[in-house]
């Protein structure tokens, strides 16, 4: 793959339709492109509301239907809206992740999401530094995620692994944490898992070591 389309893949791999092997040259690229690591974060609001307009598509809508020209400045709209409404919630959840943490090395606080059925869970790992929080909601599929992720120690690529109650692993999905940049970042995902079947969440290197884990309670 050329440069030159590595950088157009950026819409697709962060909307999570780029092959396995495609995928992986990307994460590579990524690691060497702090543009396109911008661009992959910028993506994930808009990438999780059409997940959500997909899965409530009704039936009758042929699947090959497009929406109309004003769709994606509504669906800006409403994410500016849900931002501003959950920044308070967002900071008292990072200011208990703290506290809870001196006495731990991975301490876990789980919450109902906007009060629906969504459920969030928050961890810190002491000995990585590594903070993540994952946002479950159940779809007749399986489970919907956003997945935000504060990881200073970058540039390396990680994954989200769900962890079934039977022992099962299913990577959720993937990305590339930039040179020194301890924002936090936000990445959509999905597991054929529904959530009461996923016993604990871990966040992952490329080589497979643990960062983080987020337990439910």
């Amino acid at each position: 793959m050329r440069s030159l389309e590595r950088h157009r893949d950026v819409g697709a791999y962060a909307l999570g339709v780029l092959d396995e092997a495609d995928a992986f040259r990307f994460e590579d690229h990524l690691m060497e492109c702090p543009r396109c690591a911008v661009q992959v974060t910028e993506f994930g609001p808009v990438a999780r509301q059409l997940m959500l307009y997909r899965s409530s598509t009704p039936r009758l809508v042929h699947p090959l239907a497009e929406p109309g020209p004003r769709m994606l400045d509504r669906l800006l709209s409403q994410v500016a809206v849900r931002n501003r409404a959950g920044r308070r919630r967002l900071l008292l959840a990072l200011a208990a992740s703290v506290v809870l943490a001196v006495s731990a090395p991975a301490v876990a606080i789980m919450a109902r999401a906007d009060g629906g059925g969504a459920v969030r869970i928050a961890a810190t790992d002491e000995r990585s530094g590594v903070w993540a929080q994952v946002t479950t909601e159940d779809e007749a599929w399986g489970s919907a995620m956003e997945i935000e992720v504060k990881d200073g120690a970058g540039p390396r690529a990680c994954r989200l692994v769900a962890i079934g109650r039977d022992g099962s692993e299913e990577t959720v999905t993937s990305w590339s944490v930039p040179r020194h940049d301890a924002r936090p970042h936000t990445i959509l995902g999905g597991s054929a898992m529904h959530p009461e079947d996923i016993a604990r969440y871990e966040v992952r290197t490329a080589k497979d070591e643990s960062l983080v884990t987020l337990e439910p309670r």
